[in-house]
């Protein structure tokens, strides 16, 4: 079949306005916002072949990091260059960084109110609800064998059981499938290396306590550069990592406010890592938010940029086409389901919220309806039934 003729390259200022508004309006997680970008740039803009956006979904796929995030830095890269990478990139994180960041000022300046504890009431469960519908559409796309479900079944056990460091979790899962899968003891030694470029940044270790505002900047952003490098495929990926060194670690936030960030990265447009921006407002304010979303999505523009030309290079090698990461997507997928257990336990403490959570669940399988309208009617559902009831064991500090 004839090859497509490559696009020419397109101005900084196009990918920029185009990033912007997807930033602005794209919803759905990451598999809706890649199935945009491949409408409108494939068949609408005709900015990019097939071969190339399959080509980019692939490499992508194969890197830790926000999958939508990455296919849009890879396209601006192959279209606008090293620079069109960058301004890219950051055009589709900034809008959700305004959103979500007012929404932090926001929730930190009216947090106290009853009103506030009610919405979340009713908005917990479903966050749950939402959780768990993502991770069953991310086991379509990804699990396809018995050792991933064992290797899966393993993480949850692990999760729930012990709350182990989850980023060994991934590593542990991903030799396995580098072992199961690859070639590791039929190829050259270069090849056993490959691994190596995809485990991200060494794990740090952040205290928690009282600290200088300089010091909790640089705290912040040391986690959310390794959390940024743990995130596979989605963005649900770091929930587990993030409840474990959030809440249980360094006490920045409570259950219940972890809860709450996740909820609006769920409802936001754009990436569920942009939850990172909102943790930054609670825990050091507005420089906190900046300094956690550039954490968090700074190790996606080097792996790209970096590691994802490499990656083309050797895409034939079976270790690089994704041993590794078919171990870690499994231990994801485990991690996930049982971090939702464990929230679970904040989430749901009566008749009232367990009937939302499976109600939404149910409205989630059955009807394609958007987060935002998810959550909305939740909302309206805690401020209703919260003074009625007046559950004693809900608790928003």
């Amino acid at each position: 079949m004839e090859r497509e003729q490559t696009p020419r390259r397109v101005p900084i200022r196009e990918l920029v306005r185009y990033y912007l508004r997807l930033g602005l309006l794209g919803f759905g997680g990451p598999v809706a916002l890649v199935g945009q970008m491949e409408r409108e740039m494939v068949g609408e803009r005709k900015w990019l072949t097939k071969e190339e956006m399959r080509e980019g979904i692939a490499v992508c796929q194969s890197l830790p990091g926000p999958l939508a995030i990455q296919v849009g830095i890879w396209i601006s890269y192959i279209r606008g260059g090293f620079w069109g990478a960058w301004a890219g990139g950051w055009a589709f994180i900034l809008p959700n960084f305004i959103i979500v960041a007012a929404l932090g000022a926001l929730y930190v300046h009216f947090g106290g109110l009853p009103w506030v504890t009610a919405i979340f009431y009713g908005v917990s469960p479903a966050v749950i609800a939402l959780i768990l519908h993502s991770c069953y559409r991310l086991t379509k796309l990804g699990m396809k064998d018995w050792l991933e479900w064992a290797l899966a079944a393993a993480a949850f056990v692990i999760t729930v059981a012990v709350r182990a460091e989850v980023a060994l979790v991934f590593i542990a899962c991903g030799i396995v499938g580098v072992l199961y899968y690859g070639s590791l003891f039929r190829v050259r030694a270069s090849a056993s290396r490959t691994p190596s470029l995809l485990v991200g940044v060494p794990l740090l270790v952040v205290g928690g306590g009282d600290v200088p505002v300089g010091a909790m900047l640089g705290k912040l952003l040391a986690f959310f550069l390794k959390a940024g490098s743990l995130t596979f495929g989605s963005g649900l990926v770091i929930v587990p990592f993030l409840e474990k060194g959030l809440a249980q670690q360094t006490g920045w936030l409570t259950e219940r406010e972890f809860l709450v960030a996740v909820a609006m990265g769920m409802i936001s447009p754009g990436p569920v890592v942009i939850t990172a921006t909102f943790v930054g407002y609670l825990v050091a304010g507005f420089w906190g938010s900046v300094v956690a979303t550039i954490g968090i999505f700074l190790p996606s523009f080097l792996l790209v940029l970096i590691v994802a030309p490499i990656l083309v290079r050797y895409r034939t090698n079976q270790n690089v086409q994704g041993c590794f990461i078919r171990g870690a997507y499994a231990a994801a997928i485990g991690t996930i389901l049982g971090a939702s257990v464990l929230l679970a336990r904040i989430a749901i403490g009566d008749w009232l919220t367990a009937l939302v959570a499976l109600g939404s669940l149910v409205v989630l399988f059955r009807w394609k309806v958007s987060n935002p309208v998810l959550v909305a009617v939740t909302a309206i559902i805690g401020l209703i039934t919260f003074p009625l009831l007046n559950p004693a064991w809900v608790f928003v500090k």
